[in-house]
C-alpha cells in the first residue's frame, strides 16, 4: 500500500518530473518542478483543495512517482515525452495529430515517393502539413505522382529479374525498377527538388504548367479537361499559395494565437490555438489545433486551475513542435508564453539554428499578429453561428422524435426517456438514442445483420454491431430480423455493458413485417421499446414511417424526418452489405484451396499473391507451382493432384 505522507517525506529537493496515478495504477497527470519537494507537496496541501478541478484531481491520487533529472530543460524534454506517452486525463493535450494528414516526401529512400499519411516519425523523410483539407491532400499527391511519374511502389531494393508494375506500362512511372541512364537518375531527382519546393509553398513552376493546360483544353473546346485541371488547380492553392499576407522579407516563422478572450468565455466553445505558418515571407496556411482535458497546475508560487493563454501557448509550443521538426527561427505570440527563456532553448537543441520567441510590437510582424487575432475572432464568431444553428437542428430533430413516439403510443414515457437521459445532462444525453437494424445475404448464404447506432444527429460509431445469423436457413429476413434483435435484447438482459444502453426508438429498415419480428423479439425477453419501419417506394428512396399496427406516416410531409430517416436507412444498409461482401468474398476466395491437404493460410496466400486468381492456379504446373514462396515439391504436387481430380 502506497503511504502518501511518508513518500511526500522523501521527496528530493531537486529538478524532475513527478506522475500522479490513479488507484488503478494509470498515469493522470504529469508535470516538471524545479523542486520536486516543494511542488508535489503543494497538491496534499490548501493549495490542492482550492478548486473544483484540483479537488477532482488530488481525490483521485492514489500514488505518485517521481524522476529526478540534472536541470530545469532536462526535466522539460522529459515532460513533453511523458504527456505524449501517457496522455493524462488531467493534462493539457493537443488533440491526436493523427486526425491532421501530412504529405510525406520519402527522401530517405533511394527514389524518394510522395505519398500522404497521418504519421510524424523521425525517420529521414520529409513531411509538409498537417493539412485540415483531406480532399485537397488526395488531389495533390496524385497530381505528383502524374506529372512527375514518380516511383509509388513501396519496394526499396529491386533483385535482378524483377518485373516492372502496371504503373510503368501505362506511363504513370519511369521504372525506378528498371536499368536507367544517369540522366534520368538526376533528372528524377530534380523533379524531387522541384516538388519539395512547392510543397513548401513555392509553387509557381507548377501551378503555371496546370493553368496553361487549363487553358488550352478550354481553348480545344475539351471543357471536361479543362475542368480537371481547373480542379487541380484550385487544389494546388489550397495547400500553398500565398494567403492574404505577403512580406517583404523572405522569413520563415510561425504565428500562434488562441481563441481565449476572443470566445467570451463561451464554455461550449472549447479553447483553441490557431497555428499560421510564413515561409520565405508568404503565408502559406492556417490550421488550428483543439485541447482536450482539464487544466490543472500548481505554479511554484501558488495554485492556479484557470487556462489562461500564457499557459495553453507554452504547452501548444512543447506538444506540437516536439511532433513537428520544422521548427522556425521565429515564433510570434500575443502574449510571452510561460518559461519562454526555457522553451527557445529546448526548441533549439537539435537544430542548427536559434529560435526566438517573442511579442512585436511594431511593423509588419505585429501587423501579422493582428490579422492572426483578426481571423481568429472571426472563426469564433463562425463557431458560434454554426453551434446555434447545430442546436435548432438538434431541437428540432427532437420535437420530430417525439411526434413519432406520440404517434407509436409511447407518448411521455418516462422508462424510455430515462435510457438515454433526454430529461436531462450533457448536450449528447438530449438527444434521443435511435438504434436501427438489417439483414444481408446471398440468396439464404452468408446471412448476416447489422446495427447502427445514432445519438441525435451524430453516428455512434463505437456502438455499431454486426451479426452473423446462426439459427435461421435460407433468405428469411423475417426470422433473421428476430433473431438478431432477440440476441441483441438477451445480452442487454444479462448485464453485457456492450449492449447495456437500450435505445428511445427501433428504425427497422422495411415495413410492418419487419416491425413485426422486431415486436416478437421484444415479447420474447420483455422488452418493450418503441419501433417503427422505413418503408422504400418502387425507386428504392424512403417514402413512409410504419407504425406496429399497420398505419402509415408519410414522409413528403415532414422534410427533417424524411432526410433523417433517409440517412439512417442508408447508413445500415452500407453496413450490413459491407459485412456481408467481406464475408462472402472471404468464403469465396479461400474455399477453394482450403480444401487442399498441405495448404495453410500462408501457402494459400502466396499462391494468390503469385498466380493472381484460383484459375492460374488450377492452369500452374507443378514446377511453376514450386517457384512460389515457401512451397515445396510435397505441396506443389498436392495442389496438382487435387484439381486434377477436379477436371
Amino acid at each position: 500500500m502506497f503511504d502518501i505522507k511518508e513518500n511526500l517525506k522523501k521527496l528530493p529537493d531537486t529538478p524532475g518530473v513527478y506522475m500522479h496515478k490513479d488507484s488503478l495504477g494509470q498515469v493522470i497527470y504529469v508535470g516538471k518542478a524545479i523542486s520536486l519537494r516543494n511542488r508535489v507537496r503543494q497538491y496534499f496541501q490548501t493549495y490542492g483543495k482550492s478548486t473544483p478541478k484540483l479537488r477532482a484531481l488530488t481525490s483521485q491520487i492514489a500514488e505518485f512517482e517521481y524522476i529526478t533529472c540534472a536541470s530545469e530543460m532536462e526535466a522539460l524534454i522529459l515532460e513533453c515525452n511523458l504527456i505524449k506517452r501517457y496522455q493524462p486525463k488531467y493534462n493539457v493535450l493537443l488533440r491526436d495529430d493523427k486526425t491532421y494528414p501530412y504529405i510525406m516526401v520519402t527522401l530517405s529512400e533511394r527514389f524518394p515517393r510522395v505519398v500522404k499519411t497521418r504519421e510524424l516519425k523521425n525517420d529521414g523523410n520529409k513531411y509538409f502539413g498537417p493539412y485540415s483539407d483531406v480532399g485537397a491532400v488526395n488531389q495533390v499527391v496524385d497530381l505528383l505522382n502524374n506529372t512527375y511519374h514518380l516511383k509509388r511502389c513501396s519496394v526499396t531494393e529491386f533483385r535482378s529479374g524483377h518485373r516492372p508494375c502496371l504503373n510503368y506500362h501505362i506511363g504513370q512511372c519511369l521504372g525506378m525498377c528498371m536499368p536507367l541512364e544517369k540522366d534520368a537518375l538526376e533528372g528524377y531527382k530534380r523533379n524531387i527538388d522541384t516538388i519539395v519546393d512547392f510543397l513548401s509553398g513555392r509553387n509557381k513552376e507548377i501551378t503555371k504548367s496546370l493553368r496553361e493546360s487549363m487553358n488550352r483544353a478550354s481553348e480545344s473546346m475539351d471543357f471536361e479537361e479543362a475542368a480537371k485541371y481547373r480542379d487541380l488547380l484550385m487544389a494546388a492553392e489550397a495547400l500553398s499559395q500565398a494567403q492574404r499576407v505577403t512580406m517583404v522579407s523572405g522569413k520563415d516563422l510561425d504565428v500562434i494565437v488562441t481563441s481565449i478572450k476572443k470566445a467570451e468565455a463561451d464554455e461550449s466553445i472549447p479553447p483553441f490555438v490557431v497555428l499560421f505558418q510564413v515561409r520565405d515571407g508568404k503565408m502559406i496556411g492556417r490550421e488550428t489545433f483543439d485541447f482536450s482535458g482539464e487544466t490543472v497546475s500548481v505554479n511554484e508560487g501558488g495554485a492556479s486551475d484557470s487556462i489562461d493563454e500564457k499557459k495553453l501557448i507554452s504547452e501548444f509550443i512543447k506538444q506540437y513542435y516536439v511532433r513537428w521538426a520544422d521548427v522556425p527561427h521565429d515564433i510570434l505570440v500575443p502574449v510571452l508564453p510561460e518559461e519562454a527563456d526555457l522553451l527557445e532553448e529546448f526548441l533549439a537543441k537539435d537544430l542548427s539554428h536559434k529560435v526566438r520567441i517573442s511579442v512585436p510590437k511594431r511593423g509588419e510582424n505585429r501587423a501579422l499578429i493582428l490579422m492572426a487575432e483578426k481571423d481568429t475572432l472571426e472563426l469564433v464568431k463562425t463557431l458560434k453561428a454554426r453551434k446555434s444553428s447545430d442546436d435548432e437542428k438538434r431541437s428540432a430533430l427532437r420535437s420530430e422524435i417525439e411526434y413519432l413516439l406520440e404517434q407509436a403510443g409511447y407518448a411521455g414515457r418516462s422508462e424510455n426517456q430515462s435510457r438515454s437521459g433526454i430529461e436531462g445532462g450533457t448536450e449528447a444525453q438530449k438527444d434521443y438514442r435511435v438504434e436501427s437494424y438489417d439483414i444481408s445475404n446471398t440468396n439464404g448464404v452468408d446471412s448476416v445483420g447489422a446495427m447502427v447506432v445514432f445519438q441525435g444527429n451524430r453516428k455512434v460509431r463505437k456502438d455499431y454491431r454486426r451479426f452473423k445469423i446462426k439459427t435461421v436457413v435460407g433468405p428469411d429476413d423475417y426470422a433473421s430480423l428476430e433473431e438478431m434483435l432477440t440476441r441483441r435484447l438477451a445480452r442487454a438482459q444479462k448485464g453485457d455493458p456492450a449492449f447495456a444502453t437500450l435505445p428511445d426508438i427501433i428504425f427497422m429498415d422495411g415495413g410492418l413485417g419487419q416491425v413485426t419480428s422486431a415486436r416478437k423479439a421484444m415479447q420474447a425477453t420483455g422488452y418493450d421499446i418503441p419501433v417503427v419501419g422505413l418503408a422504400k417506394d418502387d425507386s428504392h428512396r424512403t417514402r413512409a414511417v410504419v407504425f406496429a399496427d399497420g398505419t402509415e406516416l408519410d414522409l413528403r410531409e415532414r422534410p427533417l424526418l424524411f432526410k433523417y430517416a433517409g440517412t439512417i436507412q442508408e447508413e445500415v444498409h452500407r453496413f450490413a452489405i459491407e459485412y456481408h461482401r467481406g464475408l462472402h468474398g472471404k468464403r469465396a476466395i479461400s474455399s477453394v484451396l482450403d480444401e487442399i491437404p498441405g495448404i495453410g493460410e500462408k501457402r494459400r496466400n502466396a499462391l494468390l499473391s503469385h498466380f493472381g486468381s484460383v484459375d492460374a492456379i488450377k492452369a500452374a504446373s507443378e514446377e511453376e507451382l514450386r517457384a512460389v514462396s515457401g512451397m515445396d515439391a510435397r505441396a506443389a504436387k498436392s495442389i496438382r493432384e487435387f484439381f486434377d481430380k477436379k477436371s
